[in-house]
């Protein structure tokens, strides 16, 4: 089994994930996180924390991919994330909806192992400005 390394970057950027109401892109943790280190360090970091099951990825309706944090049941062999994601079309942030779950069904012989279920329209900060 590989072994976890936690650095500083990895440790930041795990908490501006875990601590985000919303799903962020590369961009939005490189701003927040400022000269801490460079956007390909943040590119590696993500992976990392993608594949040890701590994060997962959505891309939003623009193809933008956003990050935002497992919900406890992921591990780094798999991950649980078939719910539905909510895309503002209006500040276009992207959130996790875990008590949301679509029913889909398959036409015979078809197996689903994932899905990425995602619903666009107007988040409730934007519908109340």
């Amino acid at each position: 089994m590989k072994q976890v390394r936690n650095t500083h970057a990895k440790t930041e950027i795990l908490n501006l994930i875990n601590s985000s109401d919303v799903a962020l892109t590369h961009s939005d943790i490189q701003k927040k996180l400022g000269d801490l280190c460079n956007r390909v360090t943040i590119y590696r970091v993500l992976e990392r924390l993608e594949n040890e099951g701590a994060i997962h990825k959505i891309v939003n309706i623009d193809g933008v991919v956003n990050f935002a944090k497992c919900s406890g049941k992921c591990t780094h062999e798999q991950h649980f994330h078939n719910h539905v994601h909510f895309n503002c079309k209006e500040c276009h942030s992207v959130t996790c909806i875990e008590n949301a779950i679509p029913e889909i069904s398959l036409p015979e012989h078809f197996i689903a192992h994932e899905y990425n279920f995602i619903i666009s329209g107007i988040c409730p900060k934007c519908a109340d400005a």
